[in-house]
């Protein structure tokens, strides 16, 4: 399984999750986050390796769905590089203002805990 493609599915997991059907997180959850086979989760399901298949590449295209509508994940995204690239020049150009080096970090963190 391709790394990015892992990383983009569990990210965009984790913004629409509660849009998805019980079964839609079940599958998902075990196949990309705890990284079972198509076999082990049809398997604990009691269903063939094709049903579990279909039903996880039609929540990739329901999460991908999401996206291009809602833009949380890429919204995220560019907030954090944005933060990062102040929090760089906040620390490549006032060395000695450790004040506003703390404020920035209190600021990324409350936008951690809003999501």
């Amino acid at each position: 399984m391709e790394i990015a493609k892992n990383y983009r599915i569990n990210s965009l997991f984790e913004f629409y999750e509660p849009l998805l059907t019980n079964k839609q997180k079940e599958y998902i959850q075990l196949y990309y986050a705890d990284d079972y086979s198509l076999g082990e989760i049809a398997e604990e399901f009691s269903v063939s390796r094709q049903a579990v298949y279909d039903n996880i590449k039609r929540t990739e295209k329901i999460l991908e769905g999401y996206e291009t509508k809602l833009h949380l994940y890429h919204d995220f995204v560019e907030r954090n590089q944005e933060i990062d690239a102040i929090s760089d020049y906040v620390k490549g150009h006032y060395h000695g203002d450790t004040q506003l080096i703390k404020m920035i970090q209190q600021l990324v963190n409350l936008e951690a805990d809003s999501e």
